[in-house]
Parts: C-alpha cells; structure tokens; sequence
C-alpha cells in the first residue's frame, strides 16, 4: 500500500466514526454525502479527491 491510500484510509475510518456518532440531521446527511463521495474516490485512487471529500465531511459535522 502506498503511504497515500493508508493515510485515506485512515482517514475514511475516522470520518465514517464521526458520521455514525453525529446526531441526525441536515449536517450528518451532508457529511455522509460527502463521505459516500470519498469511497468513491478512494475506489479511483484519487487521493486527493478523497482527502477533499473528508475534509467536507469532517466540515459539515462540526
């Protein structure tokens, strides 16, 4: 695995965490949009579409 796809990988966990424990709500369906935009992208090996997505997500939580 490059450092790349462990570090998104990582990342996809944490934010899939953060989005499952958020209450529900506008915010937690525009982060799990956005987190679902992520998976697709990490799927493409399109690292930093991922990132970009996560940092959405985490965004949309807080």
């Amino acid at each position: 695995m490059t450092p790349e796809k462990t570090d998104s990988s990582k990342r996809l966990s944490s934010v899939k965490a953060a989005c499952d424990k958020a209450p529900a709500g506008p915010k937690k369906d525009r982060a799990l949009r956005h987190y679902q935009a992520a998976e697709k992208a990490h799927q493409a090996s399109d690292y930093s579409e991922t990132n970009k997505e996560l940092d959405a997500a985490t965004k949309a939580i807080s």
